[in-house]
């Protein structure tokens, strides 16, 4: 894989670390900052359906880090396609379901890096 594909997924697992974190640890603080146009108690009682999805963002990072430290650049690449078309997935759904902005923020960046693997 190019330079420009390798640094594009670990931005996006960084960024899926963040929503890890965001989602187990300081879903009533950050996640209601994020989310604004959520009631304010809605926040405590989602807290571990949140936790739950903050986990499977980790999934998704972790996944992206393993296809950046496989030596093998075909297992390496599909294993990078493989999280990225997830990433896309998560991201228009949750983009369905909750919120446009995740669309911007998870789609559209594994979308490029797709792009970016298939056309640098």
């Amino acid at each position: 894989m190019n330079i420009i594909s390798l640094l594009l997924i670990a931005c996006i697992a960084v960024l899926h670390f963040y929503i890890l974190w965001m989602e187990m640890f300081a879903w009533t603080t950050v996640g209601k900052k994020t989310f604004k146009g959520y009631p304010a108690e809605y926040f405590e009682k989602t807290k571990v359906l949140a936790a739950n999805q903050g986990l499977y963002n980790g999934f998704l990072a972790a996944g992206l880090i393993w296809s950046l430290i496989i030596t093998d650049v075909f297992w390496a690449t599909n294993v990078a396609l493989f999280f990225l078309v997830c990433v896309t997935i998560a991201g228009l759904y949750g983009g369905y379901s909750s919120s446009k902005r995740i669309i911007f923020v998870q789609t559209i960046p594994a979308l490029i890096t797709i792009i970016t693997i298939y056309f640098l």
